[in-house]
C-alpha cells in the first residue's frame, strides 16, 4: 500500500511577543539568564485580542488548503488536538469547519470532525487516527486535515509563567505524502500521572518537579517499546529527533537520557568507556539507590564529552530553534520542533530525502510515544513555503503592562476591555457572541 503520512504542513503563531529577557525578568526580578539559558527561551508568542484557538488553528488551516490547491471536498476530516477548548461538547473542528467554509465554495458538511484531548500528546494522537482511518480505507480517496491549536497560559505569578505561549499547527495527512512518511511502528509509555492537570479550570496546576521526572519516565518507556518492535535503535540511525518542547531546558535532560539509552551495548559506549566508564548495570549493585546514584554520575559524564555534545548539537538542536522564540504550544509543541529541524536543514543546503527522524511526543497525565518519520522527496518545497520567520518578525512587541493586560484579556475569569494590538488581515478574526453563548468569527478581507 501507499505510504501515509504528513503532505503539507502550516504555523500561524500569536501577533504579539514578549522578550523574556528584557521584559518578563526585570519585572519579576530575575536574571535573563534563568530564561535564555535556564528554561532555553528567549520569547513568547500571545494572542491578540480578536485572536484565539479557532483563529489560529482556522488561519494556518486555509492558508494549508489553499497552498496545496484543496476544496471542502478534498478533506474527508478534521481533527484538531487542543488543551484551550472552550466548550465541553462542542468541538473546536465545528467552528474551523464553519471558518474555511467562508472562504471556500462548497461546504464540509460530509467530513467527520472530532476532538482529542490528552495533553500535549493529542496532536500526535489525531496523526494517528488519520493515518488509521486511511490505511483501513475508509477515506474515499480523501485527505484528513489535523490541527493542534493551543493557548498556554499560566496563572500570574505562577513558575510555568515564562513558558507560555500561542499558535496552531495543521497538518495534511494523505497517502504518498510530500514531507515525511510515517512508521507502522510505535512504541508508547503511559501511566495515571498527576503532574499536570486542569480539574475545571483554565489555569494548569503544575507539580513542576515531578512532570519533568514523568515525562523522562514515560519518553524511556516509549522508546522500550518501541524497540520491541522496530528494532534496536542506534545513535546514527536518525537526522533529527524532534522531541516534545514545554520549554528547550527539558529537552536538553531528554537528549542525554535518550543518547545513553540508545548507545548501551553499543560501539559507541566502548569508545566511551575509555573517557568516561561503561554504563552501570543494575546487578553489580546491592540496592536500586546505589544503582541509580551511579546511573546519576554516569549521565553527567555522558554529557560532557565530545561525543555526545556533537551528537546533540547535529540531532537535538536544531529543533529547538523555533521554540526558544515562541514558548510552549502544548499539542504543537513536537509539530514546531518537526518544522524547526527540518528548516535548520534546508537553511543549510542538506539534501534530507530519506533521512529519517526519531520523533517523540508526550502529554502529561501521562503519555509518551515514539514514532519514525522519513524525510520526502518534495520535502524542501513544503518547507520553503512556510512564512514563519515573516510571522514572527511582524509580532507585536509587548511592554510588561501590556502584557499584564493581554494576559487578562484572555482569563475567562477577568472582564477586560483591552483593545487589539494589531490589524487583523486577510484572516479569521473573533467576532463577538452568539444567542447562546457561542463564539462567533468571521473572515476580515
Amino acid at each position: 500500500m501507499t505510504g501515509v503520512g504528513i503532505d503539507g504542513i502550516e504555523i500561524h503563531t500569536g501577533k504579539l511577543r514578549l522578550d523574556l529577557a528584557e521584559t518578563f525578568a526585570p519585572e519579576m526580578g530575575d536574571a535573563p539568564e534563568k530564561y535564555t539559558k535556564g528554561l532555553g527561551l528567549h520569547a513568547s508568542s500571545f494572542p491578540d485580542t480578536y485572536e484565539d484557538i479557532v483563529t489560529m488553528g482556522a488561519n494556518a488551516a486555509h492558508r494549508l488548503m489553499k497552498r496545496k490547491g484543496l476544496e471542502p471536498d478534498d478533506i474527508g476530516r478534521i481533527d484538531v488536538a487542543t488543551e484551550s477548548a472552550f466548550d465541553h461538547s462542542k468541538p473546536v473542528s465545528t467552528y474551523i469547519g464553519g471558518c474555511l467554509e467562508q472562504v471556500f465554495d462548497g461546504d464540509l458538511h460530509h467530513a467527520n470532525k472530532g476532538e482529542r484531548k490528552f495533553a500535549c500528546v493529542a496532536g500526535t494522537q489525531s496523526i494517528d487516527d488519520a493515518y488509521n482511518w486511511i490505511k483501513a480505507g475508509r477515506n474515499r480517496g480523501r485527505a484528513a486535515l489535523v490541527v493542534a491549536t493551543d493557548t498556554a497560559l499560566y496563572a500570574r505569578d505562577d513558575p510555568g509563567e515564562a513558558t507560555q505561549g500561542a499558535g496552531a499547527v495543521a497538518m495534511l495527512i494523505d497517502e504518498d505524502p510530500d514531507l515525511v512518511e510515517l512508521s507502522t511502528e510505535q512504541g508508547y509509555g503511559s501511566a495515571d500521572e498527576t503532574d499536570f492537570l486542569k480539574p475545571q479550570q483554565q489555569f494548569p496546576s503544575v507539580d513542576g518537579k515531578r512532570s519533568v521526572n514523568v515525562y523522562l519516565a514515560r519518553m524511556r518507556e516509549a522508546l522500550v517499546d518501541y524497540e520491541q518492535v522496530g528494532g534496536k535503535i542506534h545513535a546514527e540511525d536518525f537526522r533529527l529527533g524532534p522531541f516534545h518542547t514545554p520549554f528547550p531546558g527539558m529537552v536538553r535532560k531528554a537528549g542525554v537520557l535518550a543518547y545513553r539509552h540508545i548507545t548501551r551495548d553499543t560501539d559507541i559506549e566502548d569508545e566511551l568507556a575509555e573517557e568516561i566508564g561503561r554504563q552501570p548495570r543494575s546487578e553489580a549493585f546491592e540496592d536500586d539507590e546505589a544503582y541509580m546514584e551511579a546511573l546519576s554520575e554516569y549521565t553527567d559524564a555522558l554529557k560532557d564529552t565530545e561525543r555526545y555534545r556533537e551528537w546533540y548539537e547535529r540531532t537535538i538542536d536544531p529543533t529547538l530553534d523555533l521554540s526558544r522564540r515562541v514558548g510552549n504550544w502544548y499539542t504543537g509543541s513536537v509539530h514546531v520542533a518537526r518544522v524547526s529541524g527540518l528548516k535548520s536543514l534546508a537553511e543549510a543546503g542538506e539534501d534530507a530525502v530519506g533521512k529519517r527522524l526519531l520523533v517523540g511526543s508526550y502529554g502529561s497525565g501521562a503519555q509518551a510515544e515514539i514514532h519514525v518519520e522519513t524525510v520526502q522527496e518534495n520535502w524542501l518545497e513544503e518547507i520553503d513555503a512556510l512564512n514563519i520567520d515573516e510571522q514572527l518578525a511582524s509580532r507585536y512587541e509587548l511592554s510588561f503592562e501590556e502584557y499584564e493586560d493581554v494576559h487578562d484579556a484572555h482569563n475567562y475569569d477577568e472582564e477586560s476591555a483591552v483593545e487589539e494590538f494589531t490589524t487583523p488581515d486577510a484572516e479569521f478574526a473573533f467576532d463577538g457572541w452568539g444567542r447562546m453563548g457561542e463564539r462567533k468569527y468571521r473572515f476580515v478581507e
